[in-house]
């Protein structure tokens, strides 16, 4: 299964590479992945962007982001096993 997860980016990540290919590191209720944000590209550190295989897909309010996250919780190790196959 593959699911869009809400996190909030903690930062920009500058490696001086391609500037279309933006990523940043973004929190997903205590795990920290390094995503592409490249389809997201107003998105700043503090928004919550919606995140499938890798790639944020769109930008949530921290209300939005708060009840999918709750969803997600209720079902059990299902962060757990979306979450681990990262880096």
């Amino acid at each position: 299964m593959c699911l869009g997860i809400p996190g909030r980016i903690v930062d920009l990540c500058t490696d001086g590479g391609d500037p279309l290919l933006r990523t940043g590191t973004v929190d997903f209720d205590g795990v920290r992945r390094r995503v592409c944000l490249a389809y997201t590209p107003d998105a700043t550190p503090g928004d919550y962007v919606i995140v499938h295989v890798g790639f944020a897909i769109s930008v949530v309010d921290a209300d939005e982001a708060a009840r999918t996250l709750a969803v997600l919780r209720a079902m059990p190790d299902v962060l757990a096993r979306e979450l681990e196959a990262g880096p």
